[in-house]
């Protein structure tokens, strides 16, 4: 697996996947029926934000996008020493350590970066896989807006604020 900076011509290939995941309601807060061009507008940032892919180049050359990942800082001016980030993994790639690669290389871009710290404003408590994930990877639930999510199969549910502070 290679994790790279996202071109224009990742776009096609992240789509069905963030679409997938917006669809089932399960762990991000973007509006229902986003098209493929306004999704695009959601997810591929302009800079300071860095988008990024995890791949697999594959035997022949062509590249499988795994998962996708956004970060930059969680707030501009006083706030931008602070990090923040949202990831997506295929669902056909998960369970595969995609979503820890993208994680570490999160922190390691972070760090280079100079940011204090890595704030995530919205993990939604029910998905436990990712709260297992960032807290071993050094991240703290430091509080939970109850009913702030609105889960698509178990109503309303908490979200979790956490950090990760790396100077």
């Amino acid at each position: 697996m290679i994790i790279r900076k996202a071109v224009t011509e990742d776009w096609p290939r992240i789509w069905p996947f963030f679409d997938q995941i917006v669809a089932q309601g399960r762990t991000y807060a973007y509006p229902l029926g986003l098209t493929r061009q306004t999704g695009r507008s959601w997810w591929m940032e302009p800079s300071p934000s860095h988008v990024v892919v995890a791949v697999d180049p594959g035997p022949d050359g062509d590249e499988r996008v795994l998962g996708s990942a956004k970060m930059g800082p969680n707030r501009p001016g006083r706030g931008a020493h602070v990090a923040t980030a949202s990831f997506m993994v295929d669902p056909g790639a998960q369970g595969q350590g995609v979503g820890r690669a993208l994680g570490e290389y999160l922190l390691t871009w972070a760090r280079a970066g100079g940011y204090h710290g890595i704030q995530f404003n919205a993990v939604v408590e029910t998905n436990t896989g990712a709260v297992a994930l960032w807290r071993a990877l050094g991240f703290e639930i430091i509080g939970t807006v109850p009913e702030a999510f609105d889960h698509a199969e178990l109503g309303l549910v908490g979200l979790h604020v956490m950090y990760h502070r790396l100077s």
